[in-house]
């Protein structure tokens, strides 16, 4: 007999329903995530979904980090479980929560009919990158396939599915799950995505399954999840694709017939058997209660949407950073410093279309050295984007400042001291404008300037957030491009007049760093790829260079432990990612 009517003959549905929710919780919002979990998983059943699956850690949000050492948070987490469960009728759902049994676990509940049915234990705890769940979570150990009505249901959580022989894998071929459910929170860098789908793909053809990733959307502090949820069939197509940094509820239907035709068919899978036996694992099947008979559901097709283009994806990561970490803090608005210069030229846009223009107030505070070219720019800026546009000269300010500290410093040049008082005074009348107004303070030092230390503590870097702070300078001006060519808003002129920091008569940033196309391949090697000098300087780098700006970035850590958080674009970003001591006598610069 054909597939289908066999499957038929053994009363096992030939489809399944599913429904991923592309969920954007708010860590700590025990309250609003549940409530939220409820209204979504009434739309999936609206939709005639048989399951739906939300994201890992979804209840308490992720990464909830030390707030899960507070017994309150653990309580308040359990019982927002149980009214999810207390809600759940006529539907199967897998909703990510923190489970406290023996120990504390990540931890994917199943839930059907009003009860909690059955637990899975993530089994792989990350520990690196931004990621710490070794100092929390106790590991999985065991192995539930969820029956309903003879399919049989695997779950699992975020790193499970990035091994072979995971617990994926274990599901599928002792287990015999013909659809696993991967629930996520899987933190964005740019290009992520096409490594992690070609991952997926052989992992469900490995394993003969149907594979449903889910994954979380929207801000966190310095992270960003792109959602990109994804259905695979046993086969390794992708037959389901989730909208990127979107929330969003993908349903679509799942041919049960294929996959088991696929599994007759190809006999890997049952050497891949043989050898999953060996390992000693125990798969528990559980029964979950039969769903409401006779429902009438016309063919869903599946949505595929394509994945943005590599300028687009980070642009919208920066927005939805951007929009989360104001809106979630409860900040009335933003206020950016604009100095006619092309980084907060784009931070001033990413503000306006992420908040909209009456949200985000730009204040240009010239000095004795701004040039009339950028002061005009700034304007224009301002008037591109429709927002408030404040000017507050800080001349004054460098006079009073000369004026006190006349006779200290007597006798002595002037030298990046009185630099660094013009961005400390710029700085100052910022973080006035955020105490008087509630205004957020929008850094907008770009991760080349970060790096190298190009930056004045307490001065541009005082702020709240740090928009660009993981965008190299090279990454900046092909954004603003990227930006002007939907509409222009960015002055053509800041994009074509060499950056300068306008402290001093004259000044460019190339008298203090070198050309920007020059040092961004080179911070590329030391900073994300932990290349060495010797390693450097062979791509074709001149030595001496490679040295001084290795040096610049060691000697600069402690600038960097200061600053603002920023929203995560690269594959290490400063911060969480890269963790090194600023009292540390190593300098990897010894080479030819």
């Amino acid at each position: 007999m054909p597939p289908d009517t066999t499957r038929q003959a053994l009363h096992v549905p030939t489809s399944l329903r599913l429904a991923l929710c592309q969920f954007n919780p708010t860590v700590g919002d025990l309250e609003g995530n549940a409530r939220r979990i409820l209204e979504e998983t009434e739309s999936a059943k609206a939709q005639g979904a048989d399951v739906v699956a939300f994201t890992e850690l979804a209840i308490p949000g992720y990464p909830p980090e030390d707030l899960l050492i507070k017994p309150g948070f653990l309580r308040e987490n359990g019982r927002a479980l149980h009214e999810i469960a207390r809600g759940t009728h006529g539907i199967v759902s897998v909703v990510g929560f923190v489970d406290v049994a023996e120990d504390v676990y990540n931890a994917a509940a199943v839930i059907a009919e009003g009860e909690i049915r059955g637990i899975y234990h993530k089994f792989y705890l990350p520990t690196y990158g931004v990621f710490d769940e070794d100092r929390y979570f106790q590991r999985g150990d065991r192995y539930p396939v969820f029956d309903l009505q003879g399919v049989r249901l695997g779950v699992t959580i975020c790193e499970d599915i990035w091994y072979p022989r995971g617990p994926a894998a274990t599901l599928a071929l002792l287990g015999g799950a013909d659809v696993v459910i991967n629930i996520n929170a899987s933190p964005f860098h740019a290009g992520k995505w096409r490594f992690r789908e070609a991952m997926l793909t052989t992992r469900a053809s490995d394993c003969a399954c149907a594979l449903a990733y889910v994954n979380q959307v929207g801000g966190q502090d310095e992270l960003v999840f792109d959602g990109h949820s994804l259905v695979i069939d046993a086969n390794g197509d992708v037959i389901a694709r989730g909208a990127a940094f979107e929330s969003a509820l993908l349903t679509l239907d799942i041919d049960l017939s294929a996959i088991l035709h696929r599994r007759l068919a190809d006999p890997r899978r049952r050497k891949e058997k043989l050898l999953m036996q060996e390992l000693n694992q125990r798969v528990e099947v559980v029964p979950l209660p039969a769903l409401p008979a006779n429902r009438r559901r016309p063919a869903l097709p599946a949505p595929v949407q394509p994945p943005p283009e590599p300028l687009a994806e980070i642009y919208r990561a920066l927005l939805t950073g951007t929009r989360d970490y104001v809106r979630k803090n409860g900040f009335k608005g933003v206020v950016i410093g604009i100095s006619g210069g092309i980084d907060s030229a784009l931070v001033a846009t990413v503000a306006v279309d992420a908040l909209g223009a009456e949200a985000v107030t730009l204040v240009s505070m010239p000095s004795v050295y701004t040039s009339s070219e950028t002061r005009s720019d700034a304007a224009s800026v301002a008037q591109n984007l429709g927002t408030r546009f404040l000017e507050i000269p800080i001349r004054g300010l460098q006079t009073a400042y000369d004026e006190a500290l006349r006779d200290v410093f007597a006798g002595l040049p002037r030298d990046i001291t009185e630099e660094n008082i013009q961005a400390r005074a710029r700085g100052n009348i910022l973080m006035a404008l955020s105490n008087k107004f509630g205004w957020l303070v929008l850094t907008t030092g770009n991760k080349s300037e970060m790096a190298c230390g190009y930056a004045t503590l307490y001065g541009d870097m005082a702020g709240g957030f740090a928009v660009i702070k993981d965008v190299p300078k090279t990454t900046v001006y092909q954004l603003a491009e990227y930006r002007n060519r939907i509409r222009p808003v960015i002055p053509e002129s800041i994009i074509r007049r060499p950056p300068s920091a306008e402290l001093r008569h004259g000044q460019k940033d190339s008298d203090t760093l070198p050309p920007y196309d020059v040092l961004d391949p080179i911070l590329h090697a030391y900073v994300e790829e932990d290349r060495s000098l010797e390693d450097i300087v062979r791509a074709g780098f001149d030595a001496d260079l490679v040295r001084r700006v290795i040096l610049m970035v060691d000697r600069n850590e402690y600038k960097r432990r200061q600053a603002p958080p920023g929203i995560k674009i690269t594959p290490k970003a400063f911060g969480k990612d890269r963790r090194l001591p600023i009292t540390n006598q190593f300098h990897d610069v010894n080479g030819p």
